[in-house]
């Protein structure tokens, strides 16, 4: 945490200001926090039960998330995930990619520790040919080296690289775990054939988990500030932060605080957490029933807009840009009314032709509405998704439907059965790689192509 010299509380703000300071510096920290608890079980502590790789090492998910997955909110479930975290204190690192058929949708999502998505590798953004990608930290100076096809730059000293692989059915699962082999990581250094420079010195990771994040949340901010230089966006924040003991600039230090000031902290803290959660009610795009928006970008896509990236992040946690892939979220049927496995059955039906427009794929996934996690379910299906197709009956119409519910619709429905919790839901559709052409979902929000509302059914 801050080395801070120690000062008397009659030389910093009046309650008032550090509930305030406390408020928008909740907000504007709550992604940064969110994404060092994740860091910090993926790549940190090998006891975490959620543990994937050391720095600097991918991690083959040679599966699909379940619901024994629980380090990340609304995780996807429709392709198989590669990590790694890369520690970029001392070098760059040279991300390499193999060769993928053209019908198979990948992409790498580089996010830095602010949150930001700073770059993209794969389908849409750089095609499926073979490549090695540089990604380098916030001070790297150097050239770009010869055979590197782009390079990348992380506003922070740790940043994730997250890959997603198509996996068609369950039978493709051998050909995506020979892709996953062809993603390969290594040191410039190593990459160059030149001696590697001085290691970074080891740091001491503080444990967090969910109760150490709400009860010591500043002091997770302060450390994770020390490796993301200030952007010109960041300046205003990190001054007014400074102020209450946090960041790298901190005028005091937190340990000495008052109680009276602490409880401001608390205060300040409980009113940003109700702005986010105010924003996510009501201030995202509403078509039927559904919100849709663009929650996530890079710096520039943000502006110093602090808000937004903590109502992205909250609602799920390193999402995608809107052009990669975009969500309509819901938590209401067509009438508005909350959905709920436990009292009500419910039906989503694309009509002829209306399917969602994606260059790559679409699906619709399944959470449990109060930890939007994936649920248990005696089918073991969390989705479905354009893949599924030929397997899922069509009315005579045309139009397809899916039946949302707790029970088993019956054998003759239970091909097109998405599985409900026995209480409250959230449902995610992601449409990847979205069309841009009408009908198109793009502008989020706004495109042609809308989301049909889901419908209560009798139970």
């Amino acid at each position: 945490m801050s080395a801070v010299a120690a000062t008397s509380s009659d030389e910093i703000s009046s309650l008032e200001e550090i509930q305030d300071i406390a408020e928008e510096g909740f907000i504007y920290g709550l992604p940064i926090v969110m994404n060092y608890a994740v860091m910090y079980e993926y790549s940190v502590d090998k006891d975490s039960g959620q543990y994937k790789a050391p720095f600097n090492q991918i991690m083959n998910e040679a599966r699909v998330f379940t619901y024994k997955d629980t380090a990340v909110v609304t995780p996807n479930s429709d392709t198989p995930y590669s990590f790694l975290w890369m520690d970029l204190r001392s070098e760059p690192v040279v991300l390499s990619v193999p060769a993928v058929e053209k019908k198979r949708y990948y992409a790498v999502q580089l996010e830095d520790g602010n949150t930001f998505n700073y770059g993209y590798i794969g389908s849409r953004a750089t095609g499926n040919e073979a490549g090695d990608y540089l990604v380098a930290g916030p001070d790297w100076k150097g050239e770009t080296p010869d055979g590197i096809k782009k390079v990348f730059r992380s506003s922070t000293q740790f940043s994730l690289a997250g890959y997603r692989t198509q996996l068609f059915n369950a039978e493709d699962m051998p050909n995506v775990i020979k892709i996953q082999a062809g993603y390969k990581v290594q040191p410039l250094s190593t990459y160059l054939k030149q001696p590697a420079p001085q290691a970074a010195p080891a740091v001491d990771f503080p444990k967090i988990d969910k109760k150490l994040a709400e009860t010591n949340f500043f002091a997770y901010l302060d450390f994770a500030l020390q490796f993301a230089p200030a952007g010109a966006d960041e300046k205003e924040i990190r001054a007014k932060l400074a102020k209450i003991g946090v960041g790298p600039d901190a005028t005091i230090s937190m340990k000495n605080l008052s109680p009276e000031q602490k409880e401001a902290i608390g205060k300040g803290m409980k009113a940003g957490l109700a702005k986010i959660d105010n924003y996510l009610a009501t201030q995202l795009k509403q078509v039927n029933g559904w919100k849709i928006s663009s929650y996530f970008g890079d710096r520039a896509f943000f502006n110093g807009n602090w808000l937004l990236r903590a109502a992205g992040a909250k609602a799920g946690i390193y999402g995608n840009d809107a052009i990669e892939a975009t969500y309509p979220l819901t938590r209401s049927d067509s009438e508005g009314n909350p959905l709920d496995g436990n009292k009500n059955n419910y039906t989503l039906t694309f009509a002829k032709g209306e399917l969602p427009p994606a260059n790559a794929f679409w699906s619709v996934t399944m959470y449990d509405g109060k930890t939007q996690l994936l649920i248990e379910n005696p089918i073991n299906r969390y989705l479905i998704n354009s893949p599924m197709l030929p397997d899922l009956k069509k009315n005579d119409d045309g139009s397809l439907t899916l039946y949302i519910q707790h029970k088993s619709p019956g054998a003759e429905k239970e091909s097109n059965w998405l599985p409900a919790p026995d209480g409250s839901i959230y449902l995610a559709m992601r449409i990847y790689w979205p069309k841009t052409e009408p009908p198109s979902v793009l502008p989020p929000g706004e495109g042609s192509w809308k989301p049909p509302g889901v419908v209560r059914a009798s139970k």
